[in-house]
C-alpha cells in the first residue's frame, strides 16, 4: 500500500526519458524512485525490473505490485505500479505526465505481460 500511495503523490509530474525523479520520470524511473524511497533497490530499466520479486497473476494483483507491458516489440519495455481496482500509475511517454490507467482498457490488456510482487 505504501508504494501505491507514494506513486499517487507523483501524479501529474512530467515525463522525461531516463529521468528517475523526483521532479520528472520515465516509467522505470518512477518505479525505481518509489521503491527506493521504501528501502527496496531495483534495477533501472523495466526489462530488468521484470525479474524482481515473485510472479503475480492478473487476478491476484494487489496495490504496490508492479505491472509489465510489451509496447514496442518482443521484450518488456514498460512498467507501472498497480493501485487497486484494475488501475495502475505510470509515466507513459513524452508530453504525457504521470497518470492513472485502467488494465480493463483493451490497449493495456492486450499488452499486459505480467505482474511482480516485491517483498
Amino acid at each position: 500500500m505504501a508504494a501505491a500511495a507514494l506513486a499517487e503523490k507523483q501524479l501529474g509530474k512530467p515525463y522525461q526519458w531516463g529521468a528517475s525523479g523526483p521532479e520528472k520520470f520515465d516509467c522505470s524511473g518512477l518505479v525505481m524512485y518509489v521503491y527506493d524511497n521504501l528501502g527496496v533497490q531495483l534495477p533501472r530499466v523495466s526489462g530488468q525490473q521484470a525479474y524482481a520479486g515473485v510472479h503475480v497473476d492478473l487476478k491476484d494483483l494487489e496495490p504496490g505490485d508492479l505491472v509489465f507491458f510489451k509496447l514496442n516489440g518482443s521484450r518488456i519495455d514498460h512498467v507501472g505500479i498497480y493501485v487497486g481496482h484494475s488501475k495502475f500509475i505510470h509515466a507513459p511517454r513524452k508530453h504525457v505526465p504521470v497518470r492513472t490507467e485502467s488494465l480493463n482498457n483493451s490497449y493495456w490488456r492486450r499488452r499486459f505481460k505480467g505482474g511482480r510482487r516485491l517483498s
